[in-house]
């Protein structure tokens, strides 16, 4: 097996993260495997809030735990300490599947790296809200962007669990 199958096969959500942030170098190349996702005929539609300052990620995670009517003490995130924010071009037909492969691509690096991940939903939510908005224009982003999902990254801070059986009946040959 090669080494991009391997990691694809051997990745895992991770639910609990060590505090360690990982370097900038490793962030910039996971978002960078991220940018190069196949995209809907070649618009790229897809941008990255990369998050590492704690605040701000901590109010991002406030906002999503919020969305999922549980209270502050909660976090989505699961401790990561850095979180990459994946939202899409609305004008662009494809921008949620373009974000999507935008994601695995982003977990997949990740995994290539020795670092953890995990997809976490709502992002729509969060940046359909005012404070969400806010946000973007707080960082300087322009456009009508939809939230596709974020990247919890860091280093795992529990023993990686091992693969569920994949279930059979899931292909299907037409010769």
């Amino acid at each position: 097996m090669n080494e991009t199958i391997a990691s694809m096969v051997n990745r895992r959500s991770c639910r609990k993260f060590s505090d360690r942030m990982p370097s900038a170098a490793e962030i910039d190349a996971v978002v960078e495997a991220g940018l190069y996702a196949a995209s809907g005929m070649g618009r790229q539609s897809t941008i990255v809030l990369k998050v590492t300052n704690k605040e701000l990620r901590d109010r991002i995670s406030r906002m999503n735990a919020a969305i999922m009517g549980k209270d502050e003490g909660l976090d989505p995130f699961y401790g990561a300490p850095a979180i990459l924010v994946v939202l899409a071009d609305r004008e662009v037909p494809t921008h949620v599947y373009d974000g999507s492969l935008t994601m695995g691509n982003l977990m997949v690096a990740a995994e290539s790296l020795g670092l953890a991940s995990i997809w976490i939903h709502r992002a729509k939510e969060e940046f359909d809200s005012e404070e969400g908005k806010a946000i973007l224009a707080e960082l300087g982003v322009e456009g009508d962007y939809e939230g596709v999902g974020h990247c919890a990254l860091g280093y795992w801070d529990a023993e990686k669990p091992e693969p569920p059986a994949r279930r059979d009946g899931r292909v299907f040959c037409a010769e």
